[in-house]
């Protein structure tokens, strides 16, 4: 008996759901990939002059283009525990805070269609960082991990894993007839990236354009650069996971959403509530159940997705589910706004990284409207970067800007001669309120909470974000603080010093190590995989 290649094994066709008259239509398939760390609008379709992106544009082109999408948290664990709950993160516990646990309390809509019949698994960064089993919770929210295959040679920063070669694996793996659902959880364009390695590919730092909250200098130039290469890297495995699902003829009954799960590793961008930190470039192609080429500007949610994924599987809706199906937008015909209800987002932030004594979180909420953004910060005399003097999980001051050589130029006192301004809406302390103009100000650099004749405008989202927010049950309304005593559930690096969860010699001897690693490129290997120091 000839056995059959793993290329066959794909094309091979469901019949299970062919055989027969009347019978019902195919579930779809569901392939979510997420990047990690990709701001709003980088991407060739939405208009950025270098990025190249053609596999998001193709979703975006044959989908649905939605231009007011928002992670409901500008941090790893909790965008995703999110993402998997369908719920805020002030209703989520633990699962509300970087290196923090899911409480098996919320159903995970992975495990509700696994449960129905699809065939489930990832690649790459799944829920993370923290430890999913704390609270007992028996499975991986993301189901089996396809990890096998690796790249020959990639350049540092570039995760070792061939992501679209391990999604060729789990396709193999799947049972005849079942629909899948898929996470590719990319670690790109996360730091850390290879110096230069933008430029080298051909990208041009002439063309970047430098948002007016960094510095626009040639080492932030190139350093933007090296941020895009990573997303091309997530790009290309994208267009081969395309390629593969058009080979086997499973393209058009597949579900796609591309979006990734906060904003760029910079100064105001990543764990801020302002567009840099919240907005995500997202397109969602699938077939003929959403008709194609069109753009939609209502407000949507990370939250959103988990019930998305549930009505299109046909699976019965969770009731605690805060966030409401895309369904009845990508079905419809139209584009622009649709439904008025939408005319809204609230995001928000407590804990990132452990960069204040005693844990201590910057609590932020915002509401964003397509006027407005109106933020409201509940710790104004903390620094929402964790300040110049506590070392941070990182081993770092200022703990939750990511370290690299942005950080190391932004801090240089010759940085914040040159640009002043720039520094200090990256590294300096905030207003209890701000309010910007979106369309005036799309970078949301001009804070108008004082503004006489914008008072209005202020009490009313000011209004409306407390009435979202108590009709949420959350605890910040109550002036409860909860997140401040989660544990800190990181076991590698110098962080593991702030795990509550350790015993005291374990902590102890964290203090000696460097800082951990973020992602599974070479480097990050290594030093995972380095003794610790004594």
């Amino acid at each position: 008996m000839t056995s059959l290649t793993r290329r066959e094994m794909l094309a091979v066709p469901l019949a299970a759901a062919a055989c027969g008259t009347g019978t019902p239509e195919r579930r779809p398939n569901i392939l979510l990939a997420y990047t990690d760390d990709q701001s709003y609008p980088h991407a060739s379709i939405l208009g950025d002059p270098v990025v190249r992106t053609p596999a998001f544009d193709r979703v975006a082109r044959e989908g649905v283009l939605f231009n007011h999408s928002y992670t409901a948290c500008p941090s790893c664990t909790p965008s995703r525990s999110a993402l998997l709950t369908g719920r805020p993160i002030w209703s989520i516990g633990e699962a509300g805070v970087l290196f923090g646990t899911l409480p098996p309390d919320y159903p995970l809509f992975p495990h509700l269609l696994e449960d129905s019949g699809y065939h489930i698994g990832f690649v790459g960064k799944p829920w993370a960082p923290g430890d999913w089993r704390a609270a007992g919770l028996a499975r991986h929210p993301f189901g089996t991990e396809y990890d096998a295959r690796l790249e020959p040679d990639p350049p540092d920063g570039i995760d070792i894993r061939d992501y679209a070669s391990n999604f060729e694996d789990f396709l193999a793996d799947r049972p005849e007839g079942a629909p899948f659902f898929f996470f590719f959880g990319a670690t790109e364009p996360h730091r850390d990236y290879e110096p230069g390695i933008g430029a080298r590919s051909g990208l041009d730092p002439d063309q970047v354009f430098v948002p007016p909250y960094l510095p626009d200098a040639p080492e932030v130039r190139s350093e933007l650069l090296d941020y895009y290469y990573e997303i091309e890297h997530f790009d290309r495995h994208l267009g081969r996971m395309l390629d593969t699902l058009e080979s086997m003829g499973e393209l058009d009954n597949t579900l796609i959403v591309v979006t990734s799960d906060n904003g760029m590793p910079f100064s105001r961008t990543k764990a801020t509530l302002y567009d840099s930190g919240t907005r995500m470039p997202t397109a969602v192609r699938w077939g003929g159940r959403a008709p194609g080429g069109r753009t939609i500007e209502d407000f949507i949610s990370h939250t959103d997705f988990a019930p998305t994924f549930l009505e299109a599987a046909g699976v019965d809706p969770v009731a605690s589910h805060d966030g409401r199906s895309l369904v009845p937008l990508l079905a419809g015909v139209g584009e622009g706004r649709l439904d008025p209800s939408r005319d809204h987002v609230v995001t928000a932030m407590e804990r990132h990284t452990w960069c204040r004594p005693d844990g201590a979180t910057y609590p932020m909420r915002a509401i964003r409207t397509h006027d407005y953004l109106y933020i409201r910060n509940y710790e104004p005399d903390r620094w929402p970067t964790g300040g110049p003097e506590f070392i941070s999980s990182n081993k770092a001051p200022h703990g939750d800007l990511d370290d690299g050589p942005f950080k190391d130029f932004l801090l240089l006192p010759e940085t914040r001669e040159r640009f002043p301004r720039e520094v200090e809406v990256g590294l300096g302390k905030r207003p209890a309120e701000e309010l910007y103009d979106c369309r005036a100000d799309p970078h949301q650099m001009n804070n108008l909470a004082d503004d006489p004749e914008l008072e209005p405008v202020r009490a009313q989202l000011s209004q409306r974000l407390e009435e979202i927010l108590r009709e949420g049950g959350d605890p910040r309304m109550d002036g409860l603080d909860p997140w401040q005593g989660y544990a800190y559930r990181q076991v590698d690096g110098f962080g593991a010093t702030f795990n509550s969860t350790l015993d005291a010699a374990e902590r102890e001897a964290a203090r000696s190590r460097g800082k951990h690693a973020v992602g599974h490129s070479k480097s990050d290997l290594e030093i995972k995989n380095a003794p610790a120091a004594r």
